[in-house]
């Protein structure tokens, strides 16, 4: 059987229901020979992921998603084979967009409140390890009653522009690349065209790759195969290296599964190696 690996996985340490602990028990469930934990803006459950990794026989990869803007657009770099010693400079480079996005979050509950909605910051907080997001309000509005699913509140309510919801600033994508590369680590744009059309893909995919950027994620969960073939054909044409993940969140959001999205998603395990290739020092257990 050929080999997998899933690159892009979240924990209770951002808005995920698994521990990290949880995260490396299931990847060995389902047979992944590697799994890289991409915790939003944070690096907290990393020391926890290693350590379950030092006891399994999935190869545990050390990672970040970076919250970033370019040209006014929300795009998520993932930084993987961050070594320990860059752990805590993740905090402090993400320290002024931890204390935005707390003060945004109080804000958005404070414009539900005023809207009727009975929620507090504490019930968003019991639900994760981390900073809490938009995510875990969808949550608490689900458990009350307020939508019939996660989807619902952040297309309605959670939505940007619709009254409630403000962003914070966010760091830039360049900036978050040109971190990434300090620190050795590999720098991936993930599911690119979730965010860029592919004109503009042309026109952010120069200025990154100039920054540093190694690969896009060609193989991700929400991707049809015609967006697949499109990703795999901007890699090639900027001469980038391939990855992919499924995004899980466990039961924040149902029907993806860990390694195999949403059925049908497979990312060998070639992809671990080169990616593992574009880190600098990086000494895999």
């Amino acid at each position: 059987m050929k080999k997998r690996c899933d690159l892009h996985s979240h924990s209770t340490f951002s808005d995920g229901t698994l521990t990290p602990t949880e995260l490396v028990r299931l990847a060995e469930e389902k047979d992944l020979y590697a799994l890289a934990l991409t915790d939003h803006n944070t690096a907290g459950g990393l020391k926890e992921f290693m350590e379950a990794g030092r006891h399994s026989n999935v190869i545990t990869v050390p990672g970040c998603e970076f919250t970033t803007e370019w040209h006014q657009k929300e795009i998520h770099i993932v930084g993987l084979f961050f070594q320990e010693k860059a752990w805590p400079e993740i905090e402090d480079f993400l320290e002024l967009v931890h204390i935005a996005k707390i003060n945004s979050n109080h804000a958005l509950i404070d414009n539900l409140n005023k809207a009727g909605f009975d929620i507090t910051f504490a019930e968003a907080q019991a639900l994760t390890s981390g900073d809490i997001n938009r995510a875990h309000i969808a949550r608490v509005l689900l458990n009350k009653g307020y939508v019939e699913s996660v989807a619902e509140a952040f297309a309605t309510v959670l939505k940007e522009g619709n009254g409630f919801y403000f962003p914070a600033k966010r760091i830039t994508s360049i900036a978050a690349i040109r971190f990434i590369k300090t620190f050795g680590a590999t720098a991936i744009m993930a599911h690119p065209l979730l965010n860029l059309t592919p004109e503009e893909m042309l026109e952010f995919l120069p200025e990154a790759k100039a920054a540093g950027l190694d690969a896009i994620e060609t193989h991700y969960t929400e991707f049809d195969e015609e967006m697949t073939k499109t990703a795999v054909s901007l890699a090639e044409q900027f001469g980038l290296k391939q990855s992919g993940g499924s995004d899980f969140h466990g039961k924040a959001k149902p029907g993806i599964e860990l390694g195999s999205g949403r059925g049908s998603l497979f990312v060998p395990y070639e992809f671990y190696e080169d990616m593992l290739a574009c880190a600098d020092g990086f000494k895999a257990d």
